[in-house]
């Protein structure tokens, strides 16, 4: 067993803490993971992007190849968009349907939406009105993550577990968000 994702957003929006869980999750699982990323701008708006790689075997490379990924994660919608390239014919692309405006001239949601509707395997997530729902305006990438679950090879017991501990630092009200955004991205992408 493989699979390749690519996890795509921009500065601040929580991209490589996303790739963190989930690889953490993966290794707790059993699996081989390696992974890789790559920052835009130093600055939050910048593009940030990462490579995941998750096997039953030794994998040789940190880099998934165009038309390789069997899922993009994204936590803007246009940045999921863009690596659509890297997604295999029959992979899925789960992003958020909220826009990050950092740029003149960017594009309609509606437009952005009709393009991602497009794509034969897609989950659309309102992560904003999701991570409030949960209590916690700042775990909209735990919700990208319950969203996630639903297709990863990761036991989703263990992506919560992994969530709990790394809040747990903070305080219970943080691990309960987040924990509760969790369940709530995961709920909402298996629907569609």
């Amino acid at each position: 067993m493989k699979y390749d994702v690519i996890l795509a957003g921009v500065g601040g929006q929580g991209v490589l803490s996303v790739a963190t869980i989930i690889a953490h999750a993966a290794i707790s699982d059993g699996f081989e993971v390696r992974q890789s990323e790559v920052h835009g701008m130093a600055q939050r708006g910048g593009q940030v992007i990462s490579h995941m790689r998750i096997s039953d075997k030794k994998i040789a490379s940190d880099l998934v190849p165009k038309g390789g990924a069997d899922m993009i994660i994204a936590m803007e919608v246009l940045e999921g968009l863009r690596y659509i390239p890297y997604l295999k014919p029959d992979g899925i692309l789960v992003t958020s349907s909220e826009s990050f405006i950092n740029m003149p001239n960017y594009p309609d949601a509606g437009v952005l939406h009709s393009a991602v509707k497009k794509i034969p395997k897609w989950r659309l997530v309102k992560t904003a009105d999701l991570a409030k729902e949960a209590g916690l305006a700042k775990a909209a990438n735990t919700v990208m993550i319950g969203a996630a679950s639903n297709f990863l090879p990761v036991k989703g017991q263990t992506l919560e577990k992994i969530i709990a501990d790394t809040f747990a630092k903070k305080d219970a009200q943080t691990v309960a968000a987040n924990t509760k955004a969790f369940k709530l991205g995961q709920a909402a992408a298996k629907t569609g």
